[in-house]
């Protein structure tokens, strides 16, 4: 239960207060997260087809759900997609790039990636919420699950922290490979019940481009960071979206 609290209150807003942050627990939230991206894109899914219901078009329940998005994650990982493309973006040396990612404020590669990606799940969200109730239901929900997996993928052991200090030291190489095949077997195998073929193939997306931007990170800044993983997850959820709206 200390892992699946922790990891409701790392990605959602979900009034619940961790019981334990030590690294076991980090560990066994990190293998959590897809179930907690699970419940969150249900929700999402849910009320942006009530929308579409009331008589809003797919594009405006779509534009709800990204809206939404934000809200019930406190724009955490978008804050830390923008400073992951400022920094990343910056191509100065890792102590330097640090910095930039560490401050409050956006640059213009930070603006360009949250704007892409807001672009990407908007339009992927309008074509999935066209589906039938049950499937658009279903595809929200495995894009949100394959999208906190890129959260577990970015806490791989390998990957070490880039600061001595922040979240990254906690959650940073915590999660044992095998474990990590274990859970992303598990999420495949569930979204193959949404469709057979772009199921699996959305969650291999979502670790491809975790994993790419993590391998990254760790050559241009040492390792990761909170931010880092942050922008993973809206990586990897965009990556999922996109793939189970591709017809």
């Amino acid at each position: 239960m200390g892992g699946l609290s922790l990891a409701l209150s790392l990605f959602t807003v979900a009034p619940i207060r961790a019981i334990r942050f030590d690294r076991p627990t980090v560990r066994l939230a990190m293998l959590l997260a897809p179930l907690a991206g699970a419940l969150l894109g249900l929700v999402l899914a849910l009320l942006a087809r009530l929308l579409v219901l009331l008589g809003a078009s797919p594009f405006v329940g779509a534009a709800a759900l990204v809206a939404l998005s934000l809200v019930l994650t406190r724009g955490l990982h978008a804050d830390g997609l923008a400073d992951t493309a400022d920094g990343l973006g910056s191509y100065a040396p890792a102590p330097r790039a640090l910095e930039i990612m560490k401050k409050s404020d956006i640059g213009p590669f930070g603006v360009a990636a949250i704007a892409s990606v807001l672009l990407l799940n908007a339009a992927a969200a309008t074509t999935l919420l066209a589906a039938p109730f049950v499937t658009s239901l279903a595809s929200l929900t495995a894009a949100f699950a394959a999208g906190r997996l890129g959260a577990t993928v970015a806490c791989r052991r390998g990957v070490p922290a880039a600061r001595p200090e922040g979240m990254g030291v906690l959650v940073a190489g915590t999660v044992p490979l095998t474990l990590l095949g274990v859970v992303a077997v598990v999420v495949a195998l569930a979204a193959g019940l949404v469709d057979v073929w772009r199921g699996p193939l959305a969650v291999v997306a979502a670790v491809a481009i975790s994993w790419g931007l993590t391998a990254h990170a760790r050559r241009r800044l040492g390792g990761v960071t909170g931010d880092v993983i942050g922008a993973a997850v809206e990586l990897s959820t965009a990556a999922a979206l996109v793939v189970l709206a591709t017809a």
